[in-house]
């Protein structure tokens, strides 16, 4: 990403003939558009390792694991519905990190969890990190709030369909593409769970279509998450749409050790759940209370504006109203509820501060690529920017398949640049100029654009090589990434479809 944005910069000066001071106005932005986005990290990384530290995490895990033996069932509460409701609250990466060991806590192998894990993290993608991919994400082609909602219900309306097969995939990873036990009738164990894993995928996509309309696309992978977990749970209670074998002789993976089958804790699921709890309506109550809103708006604002005097090269930070502040503020009650010393905590941020350099050193060389890139209008040569001039092209030479291009641009910028949100940042002003120039519906594009970006974590070789260094997996990352890579091309496929079929 360095000698990309090195490139860019040279092309700015030599080509776009962009002056200096322009070309360092757009790296200050570049830079303090890292500021938020690292904000929401360090606080998702401090609940997550408040969560750990109270043993909250293991209390959670020990209760899919009171409800259910059957792995295949567990796949879908553990991998995708809690890595989603983490996804929502915390994203960058952050959800397979902590889904993975979980499952292999459930007696997963290590291949197993972590492409369960990679894969289960992708539909809620779109709205993760509350809605950062959006917010975020589209900044550099709109920053309109109609608009910001206009595709972010495209992005709902289009995974009524695609997002609808996605537990499904999972089952068939699982039972016919992993390795296990059982070695005939794989997919007679995959199709009985079958109309199952089709009912929680489609009440997945209602509800968040659903959440997106009437509360919001910020707590799309919040609450739809939550809803769908509570649901889940009661259909596997009382076996509905479920064989009976799911109780009287669960499909395992692998015979279980005793350590993975004696899992205990003294907490209850209620304090365990509580962090997200508080998260949740933390984040719902300025939306229900508009002095509240007001105020979070208002109170403490970093954003900076007009940049060495250039118009239009600015950047928002809105600290109170960040969910990095919330998320912040829940780590903090949470071990102060499990009388936990926050004090006793300070190694635990110096980890998080340490692990942190790596993803940011990465996310603002490659934010100040793409706003260098974006800026590029700022010139002496009388030449419009660079992602109008790539725009124009390709509407011209592809505009006929650009809806089919749309949703792959997103899906390999996630695997270059390691995150949804920057894969979007970097080719949304595009995908909104190829839209326009060629006549297409750009809430469409744009939509298409966040998805194939949440696709894309799939198959993102930063959180390959992270999920993997967490379950003692390194070096295994070509093995993964052809198993993620199956269910990628299937799922842009179905998203294709919906797009032709929602058009």
């Amino acid at each position: 990403m360095s000698i990309s944005a090195i490139l860019i910069i040279i092309s700015s000066i030599f080509v776009w003939s962009v002056p200096a001071d322009a070309i360092g106005a757009s790296m200050l932005q570049g830079i303090h558009k890292t500021l938020p986005i690292a904000w929401i990290l360090f606080g998702a990384l401090m609940l997550l390792r408040a969560l750990e530290y109270t043993g909250s995490i293991e209390r959670i895990n020990i209760g899919f694991t009171n409800l259910t033996q059957d792995m295949r069932l567990q796949a879908i509460l553990v991998a995708f519905l809690f890595g989603s409701l983490i996804e929502g609250v915390s994203g960058f990466g952050t959800p397979a990190m902590v889904t993975a060991p979980l499952l292999i806590t459930l007696g997963f192998k290590p291949l197993s969890a972590v492409v369960l894990a990679l894969v289960s993290d992708s539909t809620a993608v779109s709205f993760g990190a509350v809605g950062t991919p959006i917010t975020v994400g589209l900044s550099n082609a709109t920053a309109n709030a109609a608009e910001l909602n206009a595709v972010s219900h495209q992005v709902v309306t289009l995974e009524l369909i695609s997002g609808t097969f996605v537990p499904m995939l999972l089952m068939m990873l699982l039972v016919v593409f992993l390795p296990s036990q059982y070695t005939s009738n794989k997919m007679k164990s995959a199709l009985e769970v079958a109309p199952w894993t089709l009912m929680i995928g489609l009440v997945y996509s209602v509800t968040a279509f659903f959440t997106q309309t009437f509360i919001g696309y910020e707590l799309t992978s919040v609450v739809t998450p939550i809803v769908v977990l509570v649901f889940a749970m009661a259909t596997i209670k009382f076996n509905i749409l479920l064989p009976k074998n799911t109780k009287q002789n669960p499909w395992i993976q692998y015979p279980r050790s005793t350590e993975e089958a004696e899992l205990k804790s003294d907490m209850s699921l209620f304090m365990a759940w509580l962090p997200y709890v508080l998260v949740v309506s933390l984040l719902v109550l300025p939306k229900l209370f508009a002095p509240i809103n007001t105020l979070l708006n208002s109170a403490i604002d970093l954003s900076v504006n007009n940049i060495l005097g250039f118009k239009g090269i600015s950047s928002d930070w809105l600290i109170l109203a960040s969910p990095g502040t919330v998320l912040l503020l829940v780590s903090i009650v949470t071990l102060l509820m499990h009388k936990k010393s926050p004090i006793a905590f300070q190694s635990e941020v110096k980890d998080i501060a340490i692990s942190m350099k790596s993803t940011l050193s990465a996310l603002v060389v490659t934010l100040i690529m793409v706003q260098v890139f974006t800026n590029t209008n700022f010139n002496t040569a009388n030449l419009v920017s660079m992602p109008n001039y790539l725009a124009s092209f390709m509407a011209t030479h592809l505009n006929n398949v650009w809806l089919m291009i749309a949703p792959v641009l997103g899906a390999v910028g996630s695997f270059v640049t390691g995150s949804a949100t920057v894969s979007t940042l970097t080719f949304s002003s595009i995908q909104a100029n190829v839209a326009t120039d060629a006549g297409l519906d750009k809430a469409m594009v744009l939509a298409a654009q966040v998805i194939g970006g949440a696709i894309g974590n799939m198959i993102c070789i930063h959180n390959i090589v992270s999920v993997n260094g967490v379950v003692g997996f390194s070096g295994q990352e070509g093995q993964v990434l052809r198993k993620t890579a199956i269910p990628a091309v299937i799922y842009i496929v179905l998203l294709v479809i919906s797009i032709y079929i929602f058009l």
